[in-house]
């Protein structure tokens, strides 16, 4: 088998400026992120900070376009665009002037060894100091509790919060999970936040929980990223939550019993599972349907109002 060379991988630019031990940040898209949490992260750190493309990977040999088909527009008579998907490394700077670097893109399809291969190169070719992922996870929580979230790294030392929710458990993998894993056994820092986003809610923005994810990072890295924005849209969309659960009995008598569940799980020293075996609870499926179909009662409420 031949092995080849992670620096193929991708291409950085030939002039980058001095680098001090920079943060590397990932949020890759295609895997789990409930609540579009990396998304939010993604979106508002790209909107927001000063930002310029130092270098991109391979995607004609990671992705699998039949899988994720990118976009083209014709034009009456002619093919007139094609929009290529972007695996790319991002130089921003925080509120601070602080540089730190930013990989963002779609989860490579292929050579999942390999992509982890060239991006461990990048880390020890920038002398990165700390590699930071994020994502939102579905879990059987309120919405009317604090966000919840799950830290994991390479190293003990490198982690601070409350107790883990999670004993030993198997997963499907990811490419940034895969990632981290790498990084350790080379000896590099890495850490990374699964956000704990209420089930019924997961297919929808909750940008609260992607204040969760952003509070963590700057926590962890000392980065200085305002997240005024999102926390507005974290507001609103709380409110509106709200308002929503309180015109529905159903809903309303569901996240009642989610609220104690959780708080008898929190209060717990043997967290074997989320869900007290003692009450009779709906699914996760059933209680998004519920949830849906409620939300497109009140969007054909408001637009037959207007």
């Amino acid at each position: 088998m031949t092995v080849r060379n992670p620096e193929e991988l991708y291409e950085l630019d030939s002039e980058l400026p001095e680098l001090s031990r920079p943060v590397l940040l990932h949020s890759l898209d295609g895997f789990v992120d409930a609540g579009s949490t990396g998304q939010l992260i993604r979106d508002h750190i790209l909107d927001t900070l000063e930002h310029r493309i130092i270098g991109r990977f391979d995607v004609d040999s990671l992705m699998d376009y039949r899988a994720r088909r990118p976009v083209m527009v014709y034009d009456q008579d002619h093919w007139e665009s094609y929009e290529p998907p972007e695996l790319a490394i991002h130089l921003a700077s925080d509120a601070a002037g602080v540089p730190f670097l930013f990989l963002t893109g779609p989860e490579p399809d292929r050579l999942w060894e390999g992509f982890t291969a060239s991006v461990r190169s990048l880390v020890e070719r920038l002398d990165v100091s700390l590699t930071v992922g994020f994502h939102g996870i579905p879990m059987g929580v309120p919405h009317t509790r604090p966000v919840g979230l799950t830290p994991h790294g390479t190293r003990p030392e490198l982690l601070t919060g409350p107790r883990p929710w999670f004993g030993r458990v198997q997963v499907p993998g990811s490419a940034s999970s895969l990632l981290e894993l790498r990084l350790g056994e080379a000896g590099h820092d890495a850490i990374g936040f699964a956000v704990h986003v209420p089930h019924y809610l997961s297919q929808s923005e909750y940008p609260a929980a992607a204040v969760a994810a952003l509070d963590a990072v700057v926590s962890a890295t000392g980065l200085a990223i305002p997240g005024d924005a999102l926390r507005t849209a974290a507001a609103a969309t709380d409110k509106e939550i709200a308002d929503q659960v309180a015109g529905s009995d159903e809903v309303e008598k569901v996240v009642r019993a989610l609220e104690q569940q959780y708080d008898a799980f929190a209060g717990s020293t043997e967290r074997e599972g989320l869900l007290a075996e003692q009450q009779q609870m709906p699914t996760a499926d059933e209680l998004a349907d519920e949830f849906q179909r409620f939300l497109a009662e009140q969007d054909g409420s408001s637009s037959s109002d207007g």
